[in-house]
């Protein structure tokens, strides 16, 4: 009788550690196969990020060596008067079109947000979607035809009311940039980006990439009163 329940209980713990095995290699194969697709996704999103900064890297470069490029030209052409003065008129016109100051139109993005049953648009979404687009290189931005400008201030009065340029807007919010459209769209579509974000809160959002874009000029008076040129 011993003998029987010593054979039967070393029959269970075989059959009890087989079923050990089988489950530790079942959970391992999974395991392996969530690293295996995390990495993989890992790899094909850093990949795809790698080759956007190349290009990105690339870009800059052309533009530096154009820029060292007119270094050199303004050099020769300071030495003739003549030439001094329309370098200058030159200089002025685009320093007004990069301080906003001239109606422009480029290639770029559009983008609307809009207040619906559950949630409404906030200033702080518009003061985010601002920063993404300028960190993709958008060359000018405007809120509802307002030209986003280095004074440009995003304020709310009252709790609901959302000036730009200190002027009133209201939904929908209309965001227009001007820049590369691919850099531009990577920018607010990439995973778990601002896209995600403003979909994730229940808000509305819709965009189209554009191949022309106006955006109109800043309307405002800059001025400085704490800045003075250093002597």
């Amino acid at each position: 009788m011993k003998k029987e329940n010593v054979i039967l209980s070393i029959s269970i713990g075989c059959v009890a550690l087989i079923l050990c095995l089988v489950m530790f290699t079942q959970f391992k194969t999974i395991e392996q196969t969530d690293i295996v697709a995390i990495e993989t996704m890992r790899e094909t999103e850093l990949r795809s990020e790698l080759a956007s900064w190349k290009e990105k890297y690339e870009e800059a470069e052309i533009k530096l060596e154009d820029t060292n490029q007119k270094i050199q030209e303004y050099k020769t052409q300071m030495s003739s008067e003549e030439n001094a003065t329309e370098l200058l008129k030159q200089e002025f016109v685009e320093a007004e079109k990069f301080l906003g100051y001239t109606d422009v139109q480029g290639e770029g993005i559009m983008i609307t947000l809009k207040d619906n049953d559950f949630k409404n648009i906030e200033r702080f979404d518009l003061i985010s979607l601002v920063n993404e687009l300028k960190l993709a290189g958008a060359e000018a931005i405007a809120i509802n035809d307002e030209r986003i400008v280095a004074q440009t201030d995003i304020a709310l009065i009252n709790n609901r009311i959302i000036l730009v340029n200190g002027r009133r807007i209201s939904g929908p919010y209309v965001v227009k940039a001007i820049g590369d459209r691919k850099y531009l769209e990577s920018a607010i579509t990439i995973k778990g980006g601002y896209l995600d974000e403003i979909k994730a809160n229940d808000k509305d959002i819709t965009y189209t990439v554009e191949e022309n874009i106006m955006l109109p000029k800043y309307q405002g008076e800059m001025k400085l009163d704490y800045i003075n040129v250093k002597k």
